[in-house]
């Protein structure tokens, strides 16, 4: 319209900001609830695992099993927080509470809103790493300073699961059918990405395996990192991570983005 005044449409970062403000805001109401988990459970599962069976495991690359372990739970954490924050979280909000409904309403595209829920499952892996690498750091079983790098690399962990949590979603129509994906995926790779122990103890004909599923890559990565250590494997770590972040991410924002607007 002539002499009207074309309305500004918010930069790309206020847009994704507005999503993470909102799910943080959502988060932060019940924030002893949510936060203080992050920080018990590391606890309980070294002291169940790493110290229990800990004693009856000889020392994994020079360090106690102990360190090997809680090294492998820097990255997990944010796994898991991120996967079910983009599964089950995104569906409830999505499918239950209709909360895109109203959000898309509002200046901002379903890419933006579908990449701000990335950021903010990678701002979730960041404060979980961070609780793990405090609570265990306290007791003296990781080494400094390299760990403190665990918060970053909790937060490239969740988005690139975020990421992929994303496209399971965008396939699921009930939200009982995460189950398969949780116990199908997310729990197996848990234990054979190098987490329990080292990949280079499972048979030759099923490396090849491990070396496919993303956790293996991020997992290496902060051993590395932890220890202070320079491999040329790392450049093939980190070249995985940002390529299937963005393969999977592109295809996630695709999907979602037709069940949203329609």
């Amino acid at each position: 319209m002539s002499g009207s005044k074309e309305m500004r449409f918010p930069k790309l970062r206020q847009r994704l900001y507005s999503v993470w403000y909102r799910h943080m805001r959502v988060y932060t109401k019940h924030l002893f609830s949510n936060g203080f988990p992050p920080f018990l459970e590391p606890l309980i599962f070294l002291w169940g695992i790493g110290l229990g069976l800990g004693q009856f495991i000889a020392p994994i690359n020079g360090q106690p099993y102990l360190v090997y372990l809680s090294i492998g739970l820097l990255v997990t954490s944010a796994m898991w927080t991120s996967s079910f924050e983009c599964t089950f979280g995104t569906f409830i909000r999505m499918e239950f509470e209709k909360v895109y409904d109203g959000m898309l309403a509002a200046p901002i595209t379903a890419e933006n809103l579908i990449l701000g829920e990335m950021f903010w499952a990678g701002s979730k892996g960041f404060f979980f790493s961070l609780a793990v690498l405090i609570v265990v750091g306290l007791f003296g079983k990781l080494p400094m300073p390299g760990s403190l790098a665990a918060p970053l690399i909790g937060f490239a962990t969740a988005f690139m699961f975020g990421a992929l949590g994303l496209l399971v979603t965008s396939f699921v129509k009930t939200i009982n059918h995460f189950n398969f994906y949780m116990t199908g995926l997310i729990s197996p790779m848990f234990f054979f990405s190098g987490v329990v122990f080292p990949v280079e103890s499972l048979p030759k004909k099923v490396q090849w395996l491990a070396e496919l599923v993303p956790l293996t890559h991020c997992v290496r990565i902060m051993r590395f990192i932890a220890a202070l250590h320079w491999d040329s494997v790392i450049l093939w770590d980190a070249a995985y991570v940002i390529v299937f972040t963005l393969i999977v991410g592109f295809f996630a924002t695709k999907r979602l983005k037709k069940r949203l607007i329609t």
